[in-house]
Formats: structure tokens, C-alpha cells, sequence
């Protein structure tokens, strides 16, 4: 597959007071990341050509791809539809720098962006309380009318 097709759309740095190995864990952890991803569960095949599943709390599917990179615990990509997302960890003194790029292989109104534009920063932190405190946060959210509009307009069903 031929990524370079693939441009960032959206991309977050957070630092979070952790080791790179926790930081990997928390990511592809189902268990842990039912803790700051608002209850919804990741599931990895950690191997390139693995599935990547999100499940939602009630153990329905929500989202389904593939792992395309794996390099724990510093690299982790995974394409979902004609979406790619990687998660780059680093060591930054005493902290972890962790970067997610949301790449597309078309372009996106910034109705259709909204989505991710608003969930990612809430998940990264939850990320980052949970890894930093033990607690995840309690964020209200529900995705973007904008971005459910978006979408109904190109034919795919939204909840609701």
C-alpha cells in the first residue's frame, strides 16, 4: 500500500509524565482503554496486516482496519477505511512525547473533520489523566452536528 497518498488532516502532541511502555500498553491495552476512551475498547493484532477493532461499551463494533506499522513501543499505524491514524512515541526527558496524526487519502470538509477534531484532544487527555493519575476524565460529548450532517449528506448512515 502506498501511504505517501495519505495527507495529515490532524495532528495532536500531548506529553504525558510517563515510560514509552505504558504509554504503548495504554494504547493497545483493550482493558485500558476502556478507561479513557469513554468506555469504548481497542482491540490489536499487534503484527502489519492485524486487525484493529474499536468495540463500543456495549461490545458492538464501531470501527474496524488494520495495522499497517508496528514498532513497540515507539510506532503504531493502523488504516480504517481511508483514514490512517499512527501514534509516535518518544522519550522527552522525563516525560513521553506522543504524537497522532489523522491522515486522509482525499480531502475532507472541515465538517467531516469535526469529528476527530473534537474527540481526539478529549481522548488524548483522558489518555493523559489516566497514565498521569489513575482516573480518566469525564468529558460530555456527542459528535458534531456539522459532521453528522456532513455525512447523511454523503449517503452514510449516522446514529439518531
Amino acid at each position: 500500500m502506498d501511504i505517501t497518498k495519505f495527507k495529515p488532516a490532524i495532528v495532536y502532541t500531548i506529553y504525558i509524565a510517563s515510560t514509552p511502555e505504558k504509554v504503548w500498553q495504554a494504547l493497545t491495552s483493550a482493558e485500558l482503554s476502556k478507561l479513557y476512551f469513554f468506555g469504548n475498547s481497542v482491540e490489536v493484532d499487534l503484527r502489519v496486516g492485524g486487525a484493529f477493532i474499536v468495540r463500543t461499551p456495549d461490545g458492538a463494533l464501531h470501527i474496524s482496519g488494520e495495522v499497517i506499522e508496528c514498532d513497540p513501543p515507539r510506532k503504531l499505524i493502523e488504516k480504517l477505511g481511508p483514514t490512517l491514524v499512527s501514534y509516535q512515541i518518544e522519550q522527552s526527558g522525563e516525560s513521553v512525547k506522543l504524537t497522532l496524526v489523522q491522515s486522509q487519502d482525499r480531502i475532507l470538509s472541515d465538517d467531516i473533520l469535526s469529528g476527530g477534531r473534537s474527540g481526539w484532544p478529549a481522548i488524548l487527555s483522558s489518555l493523559k489523566s489516566v497514565l498521569e493519575t489513575g482516573k480518566p476524565l469525564t468529558v460530555q460529548m456527542a459528535p458534531p452536528q456539522r459532521m453528522l450532517e456532513a455525512l447523511k449528506e454523503m449517503g452514510i448512515k449516522v446514529p439518531g
